[in-house]
């Protein structure tokens, strides 16, 4: 598996729904098939929603750790197109 590196982190605490969701599927788009991307997100509605709609995208939530801010980071591994 690949590491996550510097440009596959997006930090969306603070960003609303639905561009938090909307900044995740730009990234993943850019990605090639496998990698993985790391997002920080608010709990609450951006919790609810992204991860939803990545898995609906084809991609795959790896794991979600929830951080002592309160938000929570997941590790998202591009699917296929």
């Amino acid at each position: 598996m690949d590491q996550t590196t510097e440009e596959n982190r997006l930090d969306l605490r603070g960003v609303l729904c639905p561009m938090n969701f909307v900044h995740t599927k730009l990234k993943l788009e850019e990605m090639a098939e496998g990698q993985t991307l790391e997002v920080i997100l608010d709990d609450g509605e951006a919790m609810r929603n992204v991860p939803r709609n990545v898995k609906a995208d084809g991609h795959h939530i790896l794991s979600v750790h929830k951080l002592p801010d309160n938000s929570y980071k997941l590790l998202i591994r591009r699917g296929t197109d």
